[in-house]
């Protein structure tokens, strides 16, 4: 599995709660050490600098990443949300988030852990309660369970990425089509 930390989701909260993938099968963890956490934060653009994760850190990311896939799951499909998850959610939106600071050369946005996990959990909550709900889709890859915003031309979008899961699946359906194409005779 790809170590590389991706963001084809369409926003930061959907990103975030992709980062235990192939959640059906494999289950695949991208939080295995505060530093692959902090390098999410970095990564995603979150937070421009920030105070080093330690283990707790990494449990407190996991149980709101897991609130949010939740949410995201239940809304989407037009579910009642879970209680446990929505306060979990709710509690770590109220605390204070990560605040960008304007500096001479432009925006800078310095967190701790817990900050930068207050700002995704107002992400979702702004995603969860906005106009965006009806463009969520699932990746069609059935091995991904990532959930991004369609915005594609007549929302036709089928794949979280084609980078990732498209080219993989059209490559697939490509061999299964030449494997069950009768065989052309040379005579």
């Amino acid at each position: 599995m790809n170590l590389d930390h991706v963001f084809v989701c369409g926003n930061p909260a959907l990103d975030f709660a992709a980062t235990l993938r192939a959640r059906r099968t494999a289950r695949f963890e991208m939080f295995v050490t505060p530093d692959r956490l902090d390098a999410w934060f970095l990564e995603s653009g979150v937070v421009d600098a920030l105070t080093p994760s330690d283990e707790a850190d990494v449990e407190r990311a996991k149980e709101l990443r897991e609130a949010v896939y939740r949410s995201v799951t239940a809304r989407r499909l037009g579910e009642t949300y879970d209680a446990e998850a929505l306060d979990l959610l709710n509690g770590t939106a109220r605390e204070p988030a990560a605040v960008p600071q304007l500096t001479p050369s432009g925006r800078h946005t310095e967190a701790t852990p817990r900050e930068a996990l207050a700002a995704l959990a107002r992400q979702a909550v702004e995603l969860l309660g906005g106009p965006d709900v009806p463009l969520l889709k699932e990746c069609g890859n059935p091995e991904c369970t990532r959930v991004y915003i369609d915005r594609s031309r007549g929302t036709r979008r089928q794949w979280c990425g084609m980078e990732s899961c498209g080219n993989r699946i059209k490559a697939a359906a490509y061999r299964a089509r030449k494997r069950s194409a009768p065989a052309v005779g040379l005579g």
